[in-house]
């Protein structure tokens, strides 16, 4: 049987099957495609990584950018350019080889949102015909505040019803006041994003602001006191026995007063009248003297404030409480009780430059009070004299020893203080009605506005327990905000938290009596104590002072001086000289506490 034989190759091709010299090159000439294609994955993977993680970068500083220049206003051209131009900055044309780069940012309600696309060609893998990648990336900022405190502390003294650089407006149209009202309305729209009636404020959408943060707004409306009756304080911050400058009955005799009744006609003495004739040049007269009788003095009263506090306690933001009635012991007709209103004012017993004290207070009760008349030769510390009753009952008002008028001359209690609340009280509507019942009318007293704008914004003092934490627990951010027109005024007969400084010398009164007119020691005690009580308010935690003074030319330089020394640094002080430049303060004020945060 024949064997088959093989064929055998021959010829070039045979004898290149047959030698294997030379194979390692020719296979890794071949691995080469694969292996290049790996590398350059790997390469352009990270290129492509990289210049996303640059335009997402660039993108978010271009949102935060535009949302900044937005402020408290709308989205318009400024806003738009900014955005764009911090982008530019942060990711220039050309960045990691890309060619084509665009950025389109745009805004809804309080938000800004960016769109950054760019083109990034392959450089290996462009040799397998691997196309130009497009990137895109989203950014979106929104305003975010922390949870924020806001204590307005506005000067409403007389001269706030002028007109911004001087002229009488008695309180209407382009008056201080009327400026101050729109001002401080815009701070609100440009802070919590809502509209109220305010004009002329900076373009918004007032979407709201897209946060759960705590936001609360509080006031103190000053001149020469602050009114408390909205506070809701306990009758335990209140004495129960507090001197006035009043009446008492006595059981001493009264001196001798002439009498219209003719010597031929004397009456008979009675136990509690005696009459005897006096020879005055060829004029005979009868004089009379009583007991009991009054006696003019500083007199300590038996107080309770207890139901007029409760009354107060019933009203709420943004209503004006109605006066209620506090009774005075002995003091009416024929000794009796008389009540008198209480409008929500209080007295301190001695003046304080530390907010967290916690102070002994009594109604301000101007009706209780009948001053003696003075003059420059007085002694300061005259305190008292005898009024025959007959000369002196409650409706007496032209007896030339005392007057029992300090209501209607020296006595001002400003449209009552609020404490902080948040956004679901002060709606838009409520914020304006109860702004634009602030009305001027006092003198300026600067340091107890402070003090008790101070003690309402503290974590610490009378309000420790509405201040300290907030319900999500997150840390409080505090701004006091302390807008004046002018310069500390202070009368030695004002009635004022402080008492009727001439007469209950609590205070350091410099003149001989009591008038009306600038007492020096009084402005210069008010001066040093505001300086006091801002380092005491800066001390807090995490608060800021913020200070505008309104008054241009009107107000002195040392007085501005002192009120840029109050605020936290020379950033946070503002000096606006016209209606424009107040609203501007305000606004910006309002724009920088709002703060940024990147939401995605």
């Amino acid at each position: 049987m024949q064997r088959h034989r093989q064929h055998q190759v021959t010829g070039f091709l045979g004898r290149f099957r047959r030698n294997v010299a030379g194979n390692v090159l020719i296979l890794t000439a071949a691995a080469m495609i694969p292996l290049c294609a790996m590398i350059g994955g790997a390469l352009d993977l990270s290129r492509l990584y990289l210049t996303k993680v640059r335009l997402q970068h660039a993108c978010d500083a271009g949102a935060l950018a535009g949302r900044k220049e937005m402020g408290g206003g709308s989205w318009d051209a400024a806003a738009r350019t900014a955005a764009t131009d911090y982008f530019n900055g942060n990711f220039k044309q050309g960045s990691y080889g890309s060619t084509t780069t665009n950025a389109v940012f745009t805004s809804s309600g309080s938000d800004v949102t960016g769109v950054a696309t760019s083109l990034v060609p392959m450089t290996l893998m462009a040799m397998f015909n691997v196309q130009p990648k497009l990137l895109t990336v989203n950014c979106v900022t929104a305003m975010q505040l922390p949870n924020t405190d806001v204590m307005f502390v506005l000067d409403t003294t007389g001269s706030m019803a002028d007109l911004p650089n001087g002229g009488t407006a008695n309180g209407g149209a382009g008056s201080k006041i009327a400026v101050l009202r729109n001002s401080v309305k815009c701070f609100y729209e440009a802070l919590a994003q809502l509209k109220t009636n305010a004009t002329n404020c900076a373009s918004n959408t007032y979407a709201g602001i897209n946060t759960d943060s705590q936001l609360r707004f509080g006031f103190v409306p000053y001149s020469s006191n602050v009114n408390i009756s909205q506070l809701k304080l306990p009758a335990s911050y209140f004495a129960r026995s507090w001197p006035y400058q009043s009446r008492t009955r006595t059981n001493v005799w009264s001196p001798w007063t002439d009498t219209k009744t003719v010597c031929a006609a004397k009456p008979a003495d009675t136990t509690t009248r005696q009459y005897r004739t006096s020879q005055s040049g060829k004029t005979c007269v009868v004089q009379l003297r009583t007991n009991p009788s009054w006696l003019y003095a500083k007199t300590s009263f038996a107080i309770d404030a207890t139901s007029a506090l409760a009354a107060f306690a019933n009203t709420n933001i943004p209503n004006t409480p109605a006066k209620q009635s506090v009774t005075v012991p002995g003091i009416g007709s024929n000794f009796t009780n008389r009540n008198v209103d209480w409008t929500g004012c209080v007295e301190e017993m001695a003046p304080t430059s530390n907010i967290n004290s916690i102070p002994t207070l009594a109604p301000m009760l101007p009706d209780a009070l009948y001053l003696r008349n003075t003059d420059e030769d007085e002694d300061p510390d005259y305190q008292s004299f005898y009024i025959p009753l007959s000369q002196a009952d409650s409706t007496t008002t032209t007896d030339t020893n005392y007057y029992n008028g300090m209501k209607n001359w020296r006595f001002f209690c400003p449209t009552p203080a609020e404490k902080l609340t948040g956004t679901d009280v002060w709606t838009p509507a409520n914020f304006a009605t109860y702004v634009d019942s602030l009305k001027p009318s006092g003198n300026t007293y600067h340091d107890y506005g402070m003090l008790w704008g101070g003690r309402l914004l503290s974590p610490s003092g009378m309000f420790a327990s509405e201040n300290g934490t907030t319900s999500n627990g997150g840390v409080i951010q505090r701004h006091l905000v302390f807008m004046t027109d002018g310069d500390a005024t202070a009368h030695p007969c004002d009635y004022t938290n402080y008492g009727v400084a001439w007469w209950d010398r609590r205070t350091n009164s410099s003149v001989g009596h009591c008038y009306y007119g600038n007492d020096a020691n009084l402005t210069n005690d008010v001066n040093t104590r505001l300086t006091a009580l801002c380092t005491s308010v800066k001390n807090e935690p995490n608060t800021l002072v913020w200070v505008i003074s309104f008054g241009g030319t009107g107000i002195e330089p040392a007085t501005k001086a002192r009120l840029s020394a109050c605020a936290s640094d020379d950033d946070h002080f503002y000096d606006a000289t016209s209606a424009a430049s107040l609203k501007s303060a305000f606004e910006d004020i309002a724009a920088r506490i709002a703060q940024l945060r990147l939401e995605r």
